[in-house]
C-alpha cells in the first residue's frame, strides 16, 4: 500500500491591529473602524516576519484587516467575505460586561448573538476558507479578526467553532496552522 504524502502547506493567521473599539474590548464585527496609530505601528512591524512567498493572501473586507494587510506588505491581498468577524448582531459595540447585564454568563462561544450569526453559519463560511487553503499550492496568509480566527483555527483542527474559546488571540499577532504528518495542528499561536 503506498504511503500517503504528508501535507506541507501552512495557514498563517494575522489578527488586525488595534482599533479604538478593540482597545476598549467592545465587540466589533460590521462596524468598519480604522486602526489606531498604535495599531498601524504594530501592523508595520509584522512585515519582516511575513517576508516570504505565499501561494494566496486573503483579507477580511473590513478596513482594519485590509489596512493591517497593506501595512504588513500585502496591499494586493484578496478581500474575502468569509473572513469577516463573527456578526454580533444586537451586541455590536458592547463590552462583555454590558452584554452580561441582560444575558448572564454570555459568551459568543456558548450562546447566540440576537440578530447576529449562529455558530453553524460561522462554521460554514470558515470551512470554505479551510478548503481553499488546503487546495492552494504553497502557504496561505489571512488577515482577519479575533473571534473569526479563533473559530478558523478550531475548524482547521476539525473541532466545532466553540472550541475557539480555548485560543486567546491578541491584536496584530501571528499564528500558524499546519500538519504533523497528516494531522492538522497548531504550529504557533498568538506570537
Amino acid at each position: 500500500m503506498p504511503q500517503q504524502e504528508e501535507p506541507t502547506s501552512r495557514l498563517w493567521l494575522v489578527r488586525h491591529g488595534e482599533t479604538e473599539w478593540s482597545a476598549a474590548r467592545r465587540h466589533t464585527s460590521v462596524t468598519d473602524l480604522p486602526l489606531t496609530a498604535a495599531g498601524e505601528q504594530t501592523a508595520r512591524e509584522l512585515a519582516p516576519r511575513l517576508d516570504r512567498p505565499f501561494g494566496l493572501v486573503l483579507t477580511s473586507p473590513r478596513q482594519r484587516a485590509r489596512d493591517t494587510a497593506r501595512l504588513a506588505g500585502f496591499p494586493d491581498a484578496e478581500p474575502c467575505e468569509d473572513l469577516a468577524e463573527w456578526a454580533y448582531g444586537d451586541y455590536e459595540g458592547l463590552t462583555i460586561e454590558q452584554i452580561r447585564e441582560s444575558a448572564p454568563g454570555w459568551t459568543v462561544w456558548t450562546q447566540p448573538c440576537p440578530g447576529g450569526e449562529s455558530a453553524a453559519q460561522v462554521s460554514e463560511r470558515l470551512d470554505r476558507v479551510v478548503a481553499r487553503a488546503r487546495q492552494t499550492e504553497g502557504d496561505v496568509l489571512v488577515f482577519s479578526h479575533g473571534h473569526a480566527l479563533r473559530a478558523l483555527a478550531a475548524r482547521w483542527l476539525g473541532l466545532p467553532v466553540s472550541e475557539g474559546r480555548l485560543l486567546r488571540l491578541e491584536t496584530a499577532t501571528l499564528s500558524q496552522l499546519g500538519f504533523e504528518r497528516e494531522t492538522p495542528v497548531v504550529l504557533r499561536w498568538n506570537a
